[in-house]
Parts: structure tokens; sequence; C-alpha cells
């Protein structure tokens, strides 16, 4: 749970420390709360891919009150508007998908930060400042404790990468993958060799330029590969794509037994 706005999976990330992670991808506050509840230090909330809004985002985020793990919230685009309503929900960290150019870096995270360091509106009505009960306290420290990722999911992010590193107040990069190896085109081919060097290189930069780094993984085996390799934060489960892994594990010995419809 966090305390008096202080955001610690920012703090062990900045530290050098590892985090588990699980995507909220079902928009339910009710997954939100069991994967909380089950002991995952961030839960991650995606607007780019999941079917939630903000109201939903609001009552997973309220689910996850009372639990040590901390709310991320991956936004659908690069957009101030979106960005700060997602941080008025009570989101302590931001994953801004298909961020290309040391430009569009600048402006997430300047969507993420109150002014004179960034642009984002300030109210004290919203969940994140306590409804004007803690207002002040929230607004004094949350420029502080919003940790800020970009992804790096194109062609054109590598070839700005230098750049996009430069940017003094993002915390950290997020590789993406699948994404990244269809840019290459290598559709959906993570594991394409060429893939895999690019990957490399980009971990290489972004870990001399002292940001912290973040992706996905397929399974605690790929994650913690990863861990080793200098990831500070995987997200290697859902409450989507798990549950139907789990599902179909527990399906198959009932189909050889007994078959099926």
């Amino acid at each position: 749970m966090l305390v008096d706005n202080v955001n610690p999976a920012r703090e062990k990330l900045k530290s050098g420390g590892k985090l588990s992670a699980c995507w909220l991808q079902a928009g339910s506050n009710v997954t939100a709360e069991i994967v909380a509840e089950s002991g995952i230090d961030v839960g991650v909330v995606d607007l780019e891919h999941g079917p939630g809004d903000i109201a939903a985002l609001t009552s997973q985020i309220q689910a996850m009150k009372n639990c040590p793990a901390v709310p991320f919230v991956r936004a659908p685009w690069n957009d101030m508007v979106m960005i700060k309503r997602i941080l008025d929900a009570g989101a302590y960290g931001l994953i801004v998908p298909y961020v290309n150019t040391r430009e569009e870096a600048l402006r997430a995270v300047a969507a993420a930060q109150y002014p004179p360091a960034g642009v984002r509106g300030i109210a004290g009505s919203p969940r994140a400042a306590h409804y004007a009960n803690q207002s002040i306290e929230y607004f004094k420290r949350a420029n502080d404790s919003i940790f800020v990722f970009t992804q790096v999911e194109t062609v054109e992010s590598i070839r700005n990468l230098d750049g996009i590193l430069s940017v003094e107040r993002l915390d950290g990069i997020f590789i993406g993958p699948m994404d990244l190896s269809t840019s290459m085109g290598h559709f959906a081919s993570p594991g394409a060799p060429e893939v895999k060097e690019a990957i490399l290189g980009i971990e290489k930069k972004v870990l001399a330029a002292g940001k912290v780094l973040a992706t996905v993984g397929g399974s605690w085996e790929d994650a913690k590969e990863k861990y080793d390799r200098g990831y500070g934060l995987v997200i290697y489960l859902s409450d989507t794509t798990t549950l139907g892994q789990a599902v179909r594990e527990r399906v198959a010995p009932f189909r050889k037994a007994f078959g099926g419809l």
C-alpha cells in the first residue's frame, strides 16, 4: 500500500532493484484485487490493448488499495489529456507506447509532471489528490513519485534511441518485442535472430544510460533470464492469458480421459 504518496516501486527500480509485474488486461476490479492480493509487486493496467476506460481503471486501482502492489498503467497513446486522467485516477507508474523520437519522449514526460517541470493539469478534486482531503501533500510529491517508461517498439525508435535516452526525467525503457519484430519485417516473431540482436543492442544502451529496463516475459524462466541480463521489471503474468493457460493445463487431462463436446 502506498503511504504518504511515496512510490516504493519507483524507489526500488531507481536503486537497481527488481520487481515482479502482472498485466491487468481484463478491465476488471475483481481480477485486479485477486492479483494484488496474490503478492505481485506491480499491477499494470493495460489501456492500450485492454477494454478498460478511466472509470474501470479507477475501480481497478481502488481494488489494489490495501495491498503492497503498486498500480502502473500503459496508456493507450502518448496523449497529454489521457495521461493526465490516468494519473488523476491514482496511477504511480506510466508506460507510454509508440514513442519514436526524443521530442515524443519529452512530450510523454512533460505530460506526467506538474508545471514548471511539465504540463500536467493540476486539480485537487481527483482520486490521486484524495478528493481534496490531502491534495497539497500529493501535489508536493507527485513529480518525484511517478515513474515513466516509454516503449521502444519500432525501427524508428531504435534509430533515435540515443536521443530518447538523453531525456533526463525519463526513468526507463519498455521494450515491446512483438511490435518491434513486426516493424523489423518479422511478423510477431521476436525470436528472429535479427530481432534478438537488436534487443541486445537496446539493452546495452539503456543500461549504459542508467535507465531502467522493462519488457514482457512468456514464462518465469524467460523472465528470470531477462532479470539476470539487467531488467528491473518484467511482466510475465496476466489476468487474462495466464488464466487461459491455467484452464488449458487443467482441461487437457480431462479431454484425454473423457473427450469433449
